[in-house]
Formats: structure tokens, sequence, C-alpha cells
């Protein structure tokens, strides 16, 4: 056996084996990257959800502090 013929026999099935890797992992990244945007709409939800919340907690703020003042005053 030749050294050319060795090359081939272990480099065409090396070369094979690490395109196949390659195409496996830009197929993941791409399912991953789409996911990705999935959860970025859930963190937006989750950001929206909690500026309401903080904005009906100050209004609850404003109105028991209205409350505690008319107590107060009497």
């Amino acid at each position: 056996m030749t050294n050319e013929q060795l090359y081939l026999a272990i480099g065409l099935p090396m070369l094979f084996n690490a395109a196949m890797t390659g195409l496996l992992i830009a197929y993941i990244n791409s399912r991953f990257g789409s996911a990705d945007k999935r959860f970025d709409a859930i963190d937006k939800r989750f950001d929206d959800m909690r500026d309401l919340w903080r904005a009906e907690l100050h209004r609850v703020e404003e109105v028991l502090d209205a409350r505690l003042r008319h107590l107060e005053e009497r």
C-alpha cells in the first residue's frame, strides 16, 4: 500500500465526518436560534408584566398614603 492510498483511506473518511459534523452543528445552531427568539418574546412579556405590577403597586401606595393622611388629619 502506498502512502497516497493510505492518505486516501484515512483522510477521506475523516473529511466526510468533519463535513457532516459541521452541517449538524449548523443545523442545531439554527434550531436554537429560533428557540432564542421565542424566549426573547417571553422575556418581553415578563418585562411588561413587571412594569404593570409596578404601576399598580404605585397606585395602591398613593391610595394608602391618601387614606393615612386623611386619618392623621382627623
